[in-house]
C-alpha cells in the first residue's frame, strides 16, 4: 500500500467520482478534491461533492469556477431538454446524447493536471467508464492514454520530475453494479451523492435520466436499494 502520497480525484459528488476517492484512500493517497462549477444546470451536485469530501475526511477540496454556458451545446449546459426514459439499447448506441459536454473531461483534465503540480502530485483519479456509459467520447480508455502521454510531455513535471505522471481509471472496465458493490465494501455512503442530471427543486432525482436509469439499474444488479430519494 501506498502512503502519505497526495493524488488528485475529480470529485463530482456522484456515485463513480465518490467511489475513486474511496479506491484511492483505499490505496494509501492522501486524497485532495477538485470539482468544477461549470455552469451546469443540475448544480446540487456540488453541495453533494462538499458533503463526501467532509464525511470522507479528505483536508483539501478545491472547487474551480468556470462558465461553459458561453459555448453551450449541451443539455447540462443550455436550454436543451435532458432526454427521458431511454432504453438500455438506446443509451448503447453509437450517437452521441446531447447531455455530452463539449471537451469536459479534458477541460477538467488540464485543471486536474495543474493542480497535481501544485500539489506535488503525480497520480490523478478520474471516474471515467467504458461499459454503462451514456456514449461519451472522453470516457474511453484510449482518450486517457492519450491525455497521460501529453501530460507527460506538457508539464514541468512530467519533463523534470521523479516519477511520471499517472492517470488512474480504476472504474473504467467496471458495471455500475461492480461500482457499487466497490463502493459499499470499502464504506461509502451512497447517500451522500447525486448523480441525475434534472433533479426536483427539492433534489429529489427524477429516476428517468440516463444517469438515474444507470445508476437504478447498477443498485439493481449487485441487489442493493438506492438510498437517495427520487421524484
Amino acid at each position: 500500500m501506498i502512503k502519505n502520497k497526495k493524488a488528485v480525484v475529480l470529485l463530482s459528488g456522484g456515485l463513480d467520482s465518490t467511489t475513486c476517492v474511496a479506491i484511492a484512500k483505499d490505496a494509501g493517497f492522501d486524497v485532495v478534491a477538485l470539482s468544477f462549477d461549470y455552469g451546469q444546470r443540475h448544480t446540487m451536485e456540488l453541495a453533494a461533492a462538499a458533503r463526501v469530501a467532509k464525511v470522507m475526511g479528505l483536508k483539501k477540496h478545491v472547487t474551480m469556477k468556470i462558465d461553459l454556458r458561453v459555448f453551450g451545446g449541451s443539455a447540462l449546459t443550455d436550454d436543451i431538454d435532458v432526454p427521458k426514459s431511454r432504453s438500455s439499447k438506446e443509451m448503447a448506441e453509437d450517437e452521441i446524447p446531447v447531455t455530452y459536454v463539449p471537451a469536459r473531461n479534458t477541460i477538467f483534465l488540464s485543471f486536474a493536471l495543474a493542480f497535481a503540480e501544485t500539489e506535488g502530485a503525480s497520480d490523478i483519479f478520474i471516474g471515467v467508464n467504458a461499459l454503462d456509459y451514456s456514449g461519451y467520447p472522453d470516457c474511453r480508455p484510449e482518450y486517457i492514454a492519450a491525455y497521460e502521454v501529453m501530460a507527460n510531455l506538457a508539464t514541468k513535471s512530467g519533463v523534470e520530475g521523479e516519477g511520471s505522471l499517472k492517470i488512474h481509471t480504476p472504474l473504467i472496465d467496471m458495471t455500475k453494479a461492480d461500482i457499487v458493490r466497490t463502493g459499499l465494501k470499502l464504506g461509502v455512503d451512497y447517500s451522500l451523492t447525486t448523480s441525475c442530471y434534472d433533479p426536483a427543486d427539492n433534489g429529489d432525482a427524477c429516476g428517468q435520466c440516463d444517469a438515474c436509469h444507470l445508476r437504478l439499474r447498477g443498485f439493481q444488479e449487485a441487489g442493493e436499494t438506492d438510498p437517495v430519494a427520487y421524484i
